[in-house]
């Protein structure tokens, strides 16, 4: 009697440990999802913070390409304002071709091309958009791991119990998979 109760008591604190260590697996993925997306939100605010210089500094050049540097302004403001992977996806995917634009503005202005405060502006603008691909390659493994973590059983009945919600991607839009158009 007093082995079956042992064993009973050993039993229920393996199962007890085995909860609380799926449990705990479970909160660090997504607090890691949620660091990787407070990383992405940094190298954003960066992006956010150079394209004003970078817009001013095209203005000199090219006063008669409002039309251009109003676009790249809106779609800022429309980024900034994103809430969620999916809404910031689309409104950095917007932001991104109205910087391609604005590029392909400088291409018709060799004196622009030429200015050192836009080659400068242009190769930070270029670094933190290797950031930027970098941070949402990271967040969209950990969201895999945990999306993964909370689907596969035994895990699946924690995640269940405890309400783990799938997280959302940060997915390109379909013009962002086309090729790039590279002309010298």
């Amino acid at each position: 009697m007093l082995i079956a109760i042992i064993v009973i008591i050993v039993i229920v604190l393996l199962v007890v440990g085995w909860v609380i260590g799926q449990y705990n697996t479970l909160v660090k993925m997504r607090n890691k999802i949620e660091g990787a997306w407070a990383q992405i939100d940094v190298q954003l605010k960066r992006r956010y913070d150079l394209i004003p210089n970078l817009v001013e500094t095209v203005k000199g050049y090219a006063s008669h390409e409002r039309e251009t540097l109003e676009a790249v302004i809106q779609a800022r403001n429309m980024a900034v304002s994103a809430d969620g992977p999916a809404a910031q996806a689309k409104n950095e995917n917007i932001l991104t071709g109205a910087l391609k634009s604005l590029f392909a503005v400088s291409e018709a202005y060799p004196d622009l091309k030429a200015n050192e405060n836009f080659l400068q502006l242009q190769e930070e603008l270029r670094g933190t958009e290797d950031r930027i691909a970098y941070a949402r390659q990271y967040y969209n493994d950990s969201v895999l791991r945990y999306n993964t973590k909370i689907e596969v059983f035994p895990s699946s009945v924690i995640a269940n119990s405890f309400n783990f919600t799938e997280r959302e991607y940060f997915e390109a839009d379909d013009e962002s998979r086309g090729n790039v158009e590279v002309s010298f």
